[in-house]
């Protein structure tokens, strides 16, 4: 199993930054292979979006068109936390932020990594406001 637990949200003003963390670890026992991490979030009454992900093994990223340009993923260097750095916020990224492993390559992290389904395990989430 994975556990991952995110932090850095809260109550933020339109036009603030904001970097998210998702550290993650493996149980004992299980090993971690080609997988990738990755952003969502999920505001009442809307379905889960599929926000960002990096793939650990050669450390591709991909973005949703909507947050592209706004939001930047990264990890640090014990590849153990990703971050989600994300830019002019608005009311409408108001949302909880979770984070979630996908086993598999970035070649199939390219295709299905917006689909939550296609995660197996996730965080508790972290939640973004964003209000003056």
């Amino acid at each position: 199993q994975v556990q991952l637990v995110e932090s850095g949200g809260g109550l933020v003003q339109p036009g603030s930054s904001l970097t998210l963390s998702c550290e993650f670890s493996a149980a004992s026992g299980f090993t971690l292979g080609a997988f990738t991490i990755g952003w969502f979030r999920q505001a009442p009454g809307k379905e889960r979006e599929g926000l960002s992900c990096l793939s650990m093994d050669n450390g591709a990223t991909f973005y949703a068109d909507s947050v592209k340009g706004r939001f930047t993923i990264s990890k640090d260097s014990a590849d153990n936390t990703v971050y989600l750095r994300m830019d002019r916020l608005t009311s409408e990224d108001t949302a909880v932020y979770l984070c979630a492993y996908f086993e598999g390559s970035s070649d199939q992290a390219q295709i299905l990594w917006s689909r939550p389904y296609e995660y197996d395990y996730w965080g508790q989430g972290t939640q973004v406001t964003v209000s003056s």
